[in-house]
C-alpha cells in the first residue's frame, strides 16, 4: 500500500468536510499527531480504524485503495464514487472495485472479527496479528511471511495460500474447507480441532503442526514433506502421494479409503490403528511397518 497516497486521500476528503486534524482525530478517539502521521504518509491506519474513516469522511473503504485511484485519475478526482460509476462505460458499470492489502507490512494489527474479506493480501509480511474469529473465505496470500498470527475460531474456507511462510501460527477450530496450500512452508503451527475437509497440500513442507483433532476428509497431500506429525482421529477417503514422511506417527487413528502411493512409508509409525482392506494393501504395498494396524474386516 502507498502510504503518501492514503494520507493525501485522508486528509482530501477531511478538507472537504471542513473539519480540521484534531476535530477528526476527536471523531476517531484518537490523537492529532496520529492523523498528522497520516496525512503526512508516515504511518496507516488499522483495518478497523479504516472503516470508521469511510464512515466518518462519507467514502467507500475502496476510496483508499490504489485501483480506486486509478479510476478516478480518469473520471475526475472530485467526482463521487457514485458518480464515476455512471461515467464508466455500460458494460464496466457492474465492475466491483477491489480493496487489495497487498504488499504490506502489518504488525500486530487487530483484524478479528471481520466478515467478508475476500481480498488480497499477498506479499505481504504479517507478525503478531489477530484474525480470531474472522470470516476470511476465499483469501488469497501469495508470497507472505506469517509469524506468530492468531485465526482461531476463523472461516478459512476456499482459501488460497501460495509460495507463503507460515509458522507458528494458531488455526484453532478454523474451517480449512476446499483450502489450498500450495508451495508453503508450514511449520510449528497449531492446528487442533479444525476441518481439513476437502482441503489440498501440494509441492509444500508440513512439519512439526499439531492437528490434535482435526477433520480429515477428502483431505490430499501430494509431494509434500509432512515431518514430526501425530495424526489421529479418522482419517477417511483422503490422499497421501509422492510425500516424503519422517518421524509421523498415525496413532489411535481409523483409516478408510485412504490412498499411499510412496516410494517408501519407512517414516511412518502406526500405533493402535484401525485400516479398512483397501487402505491396509495401499500401506503394504509401501512396506509400511503394519504391526500396529488391526484390519476392519466388517
Amino acid at each position: 500500500m502507498e502510504t503518501k497516497m492514503i494520507g493525501s486521500k485522508i486528509a482530501e476528503a477531511r478538507k472537504k468536510l471542513n473539519i480540521s486534524q484534531a476535530q477528526l482525530a476527536q471523531l476517531i478517539f484518537i490523537s492529532p499527531q496520529a492523523v498528522g502521521k497520516w496525512e503526512r504518509g508516515e504511518s496507516i491506519p488499522d483495518i478497523i480504524t479504516f472503516s470508521r474513516l469511510a464512515e466518518i469522511l462519507g467514502v467507500d473503504l475502496n476510496y483508499f485503495s490504489e485501483k480506486y485511484q486509478a479510476v478516478a485519475n480518469e473520471t475526475g478526482s472530485n467526482a463521487s464514487l457514485a458518480k464515476q460509476a455512471a461515467d464508466l462505460p455500460a458494460g464496466n458499470q457492474k465492475q466491483k472495485l477491489s480493496w487489495d492489502m497487498s504488499r504490506g507490512n502489518w504488525v500486530g494489527a487487530d483484524f478479528s472479527g471481520l466478515k467478508n474479506l475476500h481480498e488480497k493480501f499477498s506479499s505481504s509480511n504479517m507478525r503478531n496479528c489477530l484474525f480470531i474469529g474472522s470470516v476470511i473465505s476465499g483469501l488469497l496470500l501469495k508470497g507472505n511471511n506469517v509469524v506468530n498470527c492468531d485465526f482461531s475460531g476463523s472461516d478459512v474456507s476456499s482459501s488460497r495460500i501460495q509460495d507463503s511462510n507460515l509458522v507458528n501460527n494458531l488455526f484453532k477450530e478454523c474451517s480449512l474447507k476446499d483450502a489450498e496450500f500450495s508451495g508453503s512452508h508450514i511449520n510449528s503451527c497449531d492446528f487442533s480441532s479444525s476441518d481439513f475437509t476437502g482441503a489440498s497440500v501440494k509441492s509444500s513442507a508440513f512439519m512439526k503442526n499439531t492437528i490434535a483433532n482435526a477433520v480429515w476428509n477428502r483431505t490430499s497431500f501430494k509431494d509434500t514433506q509432512i515431518a514430526e506429525i501425530a495424526f489421529d482421529g479418522i482419517v477417511e477417503d483422503c490422499y497421501f502421494e509422492n510425500c516424503d514422511f519422517k518421524k509421523v506417527t498415525f496413532q489411535n487413528l481409523t483409516l478408510i479409503n485412504t490412498f499411499f502411493k510412496n516410494r517408501s512409508l519407512k517414516g511412518v509409525r502406526f500405533v493402535d490403528c484401525q485400516a479398512d482392506r483397501m487402505t491396509y494393501e495401499f500401506l503394504k504395498n509401501g512396506k509400511a511397518d503394519l504391526t500396529g494396524i488391526t484390519l476392519i474386516t466388517h
